[in-house]
Parts: C-alpha cells; structure tokens; sequence
C-alpha cells in the first residue's frame, strides 16, 4: 500500500507539472451542490445541510465530476484550467469501481475534440515513460471499430442484430434500449479486445450518446466525443463541448425523463451552469480516471489495489 501511495503522489506531480508547463490552471470547486447530475446511468449521493435557511437548499448532492463549475469559471474567463480532486458516485462499488474516485478533468479554449485527443495521449504517455513504458497509439472513429472488430454497422444495425452480436453472452433484455445494447457490445466484446500496450481512441460516437458535446451534422450526425483506452482500461472521455443552453436543458430534460421512467432520483437541473453556458467559451474538456490509470499503469484489475482504502475497508 504504502509503494502505491509513492506512485500515486508521484503521477499526480507528472500532472501537475505537465500542466503547469503548458500554462494551464489548477482549480479547486465545491464537492457539494444545490444541483446534481442528471445522467439516468450515474446516481449521486446525497446530504442535507442542518444550519440556518439563509445558506441555500439543505439538500446538496456531492459532485459525480467538477464539469459544471469548471465551465462556469470558464464562461467567466479564467482561460484553461483543470482540476485534480475526489469525485463521488452511488451504487458504483466492485473489481473496477469505488464509490469514490479520483478524477482529473480539464478544458482547452479554442481548441475541438481532435486537438484535445492529442494532448490526452501525450499525457498517458508520459505517465507510461515515468514507468519506463510506452505504447502504440490508434485512433478510429466509433463506426469503423464495429465494422473492424464485429462486422456490425453500430449506425445502421438493428436491435435484433445488435442482440447477435453479443453471441452466447447472456443478458436480461428488459429495459433495455438500443444504445445500451451499443454499450454491452462494447464493454462484453470489443473492450476486452485491446491490446494491451496500445492507447486506443475512438471518436464521433453516436448522436445519442452525445451528453454534453456538440453534435455535428450528417449522415448520420454524430457527437464529437472522444473515448480513450490504455489496453482494455478506459481512462477518459471527452467532448468538443456543447456551448447551447437551450439544446443542453432539453438533453437534461431527456435524462430526467428516463430517470423518472425508472424510478430513479431527479436531481435538480444546475441553472447556475445553464445561466453561464451562453458566455462559456468555444472549447473542448476531458475528464481522466486517475485511479484508472493507476490500474492501467499496474497491469491490475482491482482498483482496490491502487487505493489506500477501498470501500469496504474505509
């Protein structure tokens, strides 16, 4: 534990310096919020704050990513910035999940997606060389890796095809949509296909799956989202970032939709982040799993073995 704890504090400096040297800022934001997020897949936790009413909303959600302040600062016009700190998430506990985590997450102005996947390979690179490693680097969009690795169209492909592809793997169906079928495609059989030493990016991900990036138009349109991998490990996701509030609240609304469908928790829509989005600079953000990358980094499945304390033992 103790050696872990060395080759954490140790990558954390990388980040910090590789950042410091590119003129970026480091930031701190709240833990907790008035709002929380909206994703039907991530379910936050929740507190309430026992002082005096004059503070605000007692209830408040801890942070699942620092992504909303992180845009207001920018709408405010601190420029690139990034932030190192612990994010929170219900109901993610196992191999590879801990209901807390450490996340790295910054923001670019002026630069697209395109750009920004070159500075995140640059930075698990040198992570890697900080262990006397390196990898090979591939970058393919969304549909060419289907077609590559199952033969399936993910944009033209039906349900029933979809299924298919999952071969003998069992899944309970109910519930279900095709966009989660497109997500067990990728975890159950093309995730596990990644070669180890290679960092894998896969770009312009189905408009469905857009969240917070821009779509962009065509046949058919697609989210300028980007997924990176080390091996098998996803380690980040990022966006060229959607600047509209008016489409933003209606994605929202979207996932309240869902959420309520399936008697989730609404959490309350972050209007603080919804007021300055028309202000937010043209820019592109990522968010990097850092105890992810540990694991990547350490050849181990278990993010227990990257952690000082995992859950159980906290």
């Amino acid at each position: 534990m103790i050696t872990m704890l060395r080759k954490r504090a140790a990558l954390n400096a990388l980040v910090r310096d590789f950042f410091t040297r590119r003129d970026v800022l480091e930031v701190e934001t709240p833990i907790m919020s008035a709002a929380g997020n909206t994703e039907p897949n991530i379910d936050g936790f929740q507190t309430r704050f026992s002082g005096h009413v004059d503070a605000g909303s007692p209830l408040r959600w801890l942070r699942t990513s620092p992504e909303y302040p992180l845009k207001r600062l920018l709408a405010a016009g601190i420029g690139d910035c990034y932030e190192l700190g612990r994010v929170f998430r219900n109901g993610e506990a196992g191999g590879r999940h801990n209901p807390e985590f450490t996340m790295l997450e910054w923001y670019r102005v002026g630069w697209n997606h395109h750009r920004l996947i070159d500075e995140t390979i640059e930075l698990v690179q040198a992570a890697l060389a900080q262990r006397g490693r390196q990898a090979t680097v591939r970058i393919l969009t969304y549909r060419e890796l289907f077609l590559q690795t199952l033969g399936l169209d993910p944009f033209l492909a039906d349900e029933t095809q979809l299924r298919a592809g999952l071969g003998e793997i069992a899944i309970d169906p109910a519930g279900l949509n095709r966009d989660d079928w497109l997500d067990l495609l990728m975890s159950h059989r093309i995730q596990p296909l990644f070669p180890v030493d290679c960092i894998t990016v896969i770009h312009d991900w189905p408009a469905t799956q857009a969240a917070l990036a821009i779509i962009r138009p065509g046949e058919p349109p697609v989210a300028e989202r980007y997924e990176l991998y080390l091996g098998p490990v996803e380690l980040a996701n990022g966006y060229h970032e959607l600047g509209d509030a008016i489409e933003q609240r209606q994605r929202f609304e979207r996932d309240l939709a869902v959420r309520l469908a399936r008697g989730a928790a609404l959490p309350p829509l972050d209007e603080h982040f919804l007021a300055a989005l028309p202000t937010m600079p043209a820019c592109a953000g990522v968010a990097v799993g850092v105890d992810r990358l540990l694991m990547a980094l350490e050849g181990t499945a278990r993010i227990a073995d990257v952690l000082a304390f995992d859950f159980a033992h906290a």
